[in-house]
């Protein structure tokens, strides 16, 4: 590599790094906003009850809350160890990172109205049309990096799995739970469980790979 060469690869890596420090930069303003959705009861110093019955009544906001918080997370350790192998970028895979960011800083909202709202149908669709427009451009977002060449050609198999089967397996369980939240909004709510929990297992592989 001539020393011409070095210098741009270096160029370019210090640029992913501020594309990556962004992006940790937004997600963990959005992960915080999620707490603001909580609000300490306002009962008498001395009753009990009605401070017990304040924070029973916090149950949906904590279960926004919950899984907001996992989504988010899942979607940080993602994209961390996306940036981590990547090699090169242009103008529209930042584009397209900027809408993923976009989607990822509507969660905090989506999260209040289902905690406010869960029981509705209208709340639960929000939620899940904005988890599905986060998985469809992380999807995107990977996808575009492999045709592009972008990923360290070792990574790339790694990487594969959350463009194909993995990503749209994500999309597919929020996108399903539309038309399934106009039947019980609580079902639906349930069924989010399942990407965290079929995904788990398999983010806790590669990382011990890694």
């Amino acid at each position: 590599m001539t020393e011409i060469e070095a210098e741009v690869s270096g160029s370019q890596v210090r640029e992913i790094d501020r594309v990556g420090a962004f992006t940790d930069g937004v997600m963990a303003i959005a992960i915080t906003l999620l707490v603001l959705n909580l609000h300490v009861p306002h009962v008498a110093s001395h009753d009990s009850t009605a401070l017990r019955h304040g924070l029973l009544k916090l149950g949906p906001d904590l279960f926004a809350y919950a899984i907001s918080f996992a989504v988010i997370g899942r979607y940080w350790i993602l994209h961390h160890r996306f940036i981590a192998v990547l090699r090169g970028y242009d103008l529209l895979l930042i584009l397209i990172n900027l809408v993923f960011l976009g989607f990822v800083v509507l969660i905090p909202f989506a999260a209040e109205v289902l905690g406010r709202y869960g029981h509705l149908a209208p709340a639960a669709i929000t939620y899940a049309l904005v988890l599905t427009a986060v998985a469809t451009t992380n999807v995107l977002l990977v996808r575009y990096s492999l045709s592009q060449g972008f990923v360290a050609p070792a990574a790339a198999s790694q990487a594969t799995p959350f463009a194909d089967l993995y990503g749209f397996l994500t999309v597919g369980i929020f996108a399903g739970s539309i038309p399934l939240a106009l039947l019980s909004p609580r079902a639906a709510e349930i069924s989010w469980f399942v990407v965290i929990l079929a995904r788990t297992p398999f983010l806790y592989r590669r990382t011990r790979r890694h």
